[in-house]
């Protein structure tokens, strides 16, 4: 099946990312594909390095006649996104990515491609391979766990890098140049409840919500996608008190909007017509609204077997209810410094309910450091309010742009150049790892770009073919323009 991926142009990139998508990689679970690198760099007989993070290093001289060019550092993350859709069988840490071709696509069986962010890896290995590419020095930086937590950059300590310039090879539109990214800040809120014994007089029911898009939840979230935990909260919010929750399970990472979730609910036998009736129609009323935008949304209320098993107390119940009922999802500010660009929001991206314990996991982002406490802050004091302890964790700052710098105007220029148009040089509302590698390298002159990806961190996620040979022309011109030290 990725026999197909390889024969695709540029080959010498398509090849490298068969490679390393054979090699399984979630985030904070990197070993073999730091092994995988770190052979790689050795196998050319290039300097290469492991820090003391786990972020690989590989050098490589400047071809003839460009040995007086500033030293370009090419950076890219060798962690993925690991997402599947619940009928799909696939063991991530231990199987390839199945790849296929559909028209200009390369997709993923079931799964998450991993072309966010193995497609900038697969262009570095690409030039540090070649033999016929001009380019200056190369510092290639292969950063660990970006996904969650970019632990990576964070942990990369000041005077390793010796490049001037870093080219950032992760941004998902092929017509822009990224100048500056979001902060953002893990929020946790947990707290127990008391289980009491399985209620007496109701009938069991698993209630379900699925077929949402899902998508990346910082580039995503301006979309105003649908958020499976939200509307399981609202189908069990309008039954309230009436009805018993035994468990919930919905999304998974906080990058990714939540596109399931499932619950499993005692309803009481005398009024068991009239609360079905009340949830459907929440259910008919959530499609409705959301009928353009998610089209194969689908919920199930469907009666099981009589089941043994727990419920919440009921205070305890209406607590979480009340507090996601409150919690912000989706955007809370757009920037007004930069039109169309998502300034702060939110993800409420898992909650698990079972055995005496609740979490929800949220993932705040934002481009103004100010507000991104804010938004924090108003969400732990709600779910302080419903009894949650909230802990805040994986804080990283955002990347403030500079639109006088040099590399700015040579790929804005160059852009122009090459494809006749202009090009949108803008900041995302996306984590990248240029502004916490700034705090270490201050003089580095940073810039982000990358070929078109759709549906990154969600098994909808694709790679355009063509803008991939976009992006890999364009990246081989540009090492040939850095100016001279």
């Amino acid at each position: 099946m990725n026999e197909a991926i390889r024969k695709l142009e540029p080959k010498a990139v398509w090849n490298k990312f068969a490679d390393l998508n054979a090699v399984p990689r979630p985030s904070k679970k990197e070993e073999k594909v730091i092994a995988f690198m770190k052979n790689f760099g050795n196998s050319l007989n290039l300097e290469t390095i492991e820090d003391e993070v786990g972020n690989v290093i590989i050098r490589k001289p400047a071809t003839k006649g460009m040995e007086d060019r500033q030293m370009v550092v090419l950076q890219s993350h060798l962690d993925m996104v690991h997402q599947k859709n619940n009928d799909t069988e696939f063991d991530f840490d231990t199987q390839g990515i199945e790849m296929y071709v559909e028209d200009d696509w390369v997709k993923a069986k079931g799964t998450t491609l991993g072309a966010d962010n193995g497609l900038g890896v697969a262009a570095i290995m690409a030039l540090l391979e070649s033999n016929d590419i001009e380019h200056p020095a190369l510092e290639a930086l292969f950063t660990i766990d970006e996904e969650t937590g970019m632990t990576g950059a964070m942990g990369l300590k000041g005077g390793i890098l010796k490049g001037d310039i870093l080219l950032n090879l992760d941004t998902e539109e092929d017509d822009e140049i990224g100048v500056g990214c979001a902060g953002g800040v893990d929020i946790t809120a947990t707290r127990g409840y008391d289980e009491v014994g399985s209620p007496e007089n109701c009938f069991w029911y698993t209630v379900s919500v699925k077929g949402l898009q899902g998508g990346h939840s910082g580039m995503d979230i301006i979309k105003g996608l649908g958020n499976a935990n939200k509307m399981m909260n609202r189908v069990l919010q309008v039954v309230g008190s009436d009805i018993h929750v035994s468990s919930i399970h919905g999304g998974g990472l906080r990058n990714a909007i939540p596109r399931e979730s499932n619950a499993m609910i005692a309803v009481p036998v005398p009024t068991e017509d009239q609360l079905l009736a009340k949830m459907k129609q929440t259910a008919a009323n959530i499609k409705e609204e959301y009928k353009l935008l998610e089209p194969e949304l689908k919920f199930s209320i469907e009666k099981i077997e009589d089941q043994d098993a727990t419920v919440m107390k009921m205070d305890d119940q209406m607590d979480l209810i009340r507090a996601l009922s409150a919690a912000h999802n989706g955007v809370f500010r757009m920037s007004p410094a930069m039109e169309g660009l998502v300034e702060t929001s939110n993800n409420i991206a898992k909650v698990e309910v079972a055995n005496g314990k609740v979490e929800v996991l949220c993932l705040t982002r934002s481009s103004v450091e100010s507000s991104k406490w804010d938004l924090a802050n108003g969400l732990k004091a709600g779910f302080n309010l419903a009894g949650f302890s909230v802990e805040f964790s994986g804080e990283y700052p955002g990347w403030a742009p500079n639109m006088s710098s040099p590399i700015v105007k040579l790929l804005d220029n160059l852009y122009q150049e090459l494809f006749k148009e202009e090009a949108d040089v803008a900041a995302c509302h996306a984590g990248l790892e240029c502004g916490i590698l700034g705090q270490n390298y201050p003089d580095m002159d940073m810039i982000s770009f990358g070929p078109t990806i759709r549906g990154a961190h969600s098994p909808d996620e694709r790679a355009s073919i063509s803008s991939t040979q976009k992006f890999w022309s364009f990246l081989q011109e540009i090492l040939k323009r850095i100016p001279k030290k």
